[in-house]
């Protein structure tokens, strides 16, 4: 091989590795799905240490597993206040957060969490 002939073979190479680095995100996150006058819905990844950042949910909300695991639910100090138990495949309600709260959803678990959120806008 030549000299080029490497470098080509390198920078393809490095190119192939960094589509795989962008499409394997590390970070959790929300991914917006589908959005009507009716609904909001997006795929929510915790990753183990990363809580999603404080928010609230002024409306009702169904949550589908894609892989289990358990998610906790903590305030602003850190306080838990809700334990979800999350099986593949199942779904589960959850109401409008109370007035004036936000919490935080953290994985204690070893893998990511991830969980599609249908959440009513009336």
């Amino acid at each position: 091989m030549t000299i080029k002939t490497i470098g080509a073979v390198a920078m393809i190479g490095s190119v192939f590795a960094a589509g795989v680095a962008v499409g394997q995100q590390s970070t959790s996150r929300r991914e917006p799905q589908f959005e009507n006058s009716e609904v909001q819905v997006w795929k929510s990844i915790v990753m183990p240490g990363q809580p999603l950042s404080l928010h609230r949910h002024d409306h009702g909300r169904a949550l589908v597993s894609l892989n289990g695991g358990t998610l906790n639910v903590v305030d602003g100090g850190g306080k838990v206040m809700d334990v979800l138990k999350l099986e593949t495949g199942k779904a589960i309600w959850l109401d409008a957060d109370k007035a004036g709260t936000q919490h935080a959803d953290v994985n204690p678990g070893t893998t990511a969490v991830e969980v599609i959120v249908v959440q009513l806008k009336n």
